[in-house]
């Protein structure tokens, strides 16, 4: 068994769902072809030197599913990247940080659409508090980082 086929049978380097292991260096976002706050998330992740693939669905529930996003974290967009999903508006920094530790589990979540999180600033400067979870391969949640007041 080699390094990788080790690593894999460990769990260290997760899959996506449908197993196809993908390049962290580009972003795939799925969304609603309405949603104006998911292209400004976006901008936010190009900024940060993500390379971004936008797909758009009428129906994201199926692929939300597939991926194992909880419904109780769902959110308006839902992303891939490194075999781990991205659902909501995660910063990027927090992204980058799952990808170099490869932390196991199945992804990161910021449930709803917290104000101040990236893509949804609003001209008062306010920021909700929210945290990004990170579900761990067992469906549970623990805190991954905590923002606002």
């Amino acid at each position: 068994m080699n390094r990788r086929e080790t690593l894999l049978a460990l769990g260290a380097i997760p899959l996506l769902a449908y197993g196809e292991e993908k390049s962290p260096q580009i972003v795939r976002v799925n969304k609603t072809p309405t949603c104006g706050c998911c292209g400004l998330w976006v901008q936010h992740l190009e900024k940060a030197g993500f390379r971004t693939e936008v797909r758009d669905f009428d129906d994201l529930a199926p692929l939300k599913q597939r991926l194992g996003v909880p419904a109780s974290l769902s959110s308006c967009h839902t992303a891939e990247v490194g075999g781990y999903f991205i659902e909501g508006h995660v910063p990027a920094a927090d992204i980058q940080r799952l990808l170099k530790d490869r932390r196991k589990g199945k992804g990161l979540a910021v449930p709803g659409m917290p104000a101040g999180s990236p893509g949804m600033e609003v001209s008062s400067g306010r920021v909700d508090r929210y945290e990004v979870l990170l579900v761990r391969i067992d469906g549970q949640t623990e805190v991954f980082s905590t923002y606002g007041t």
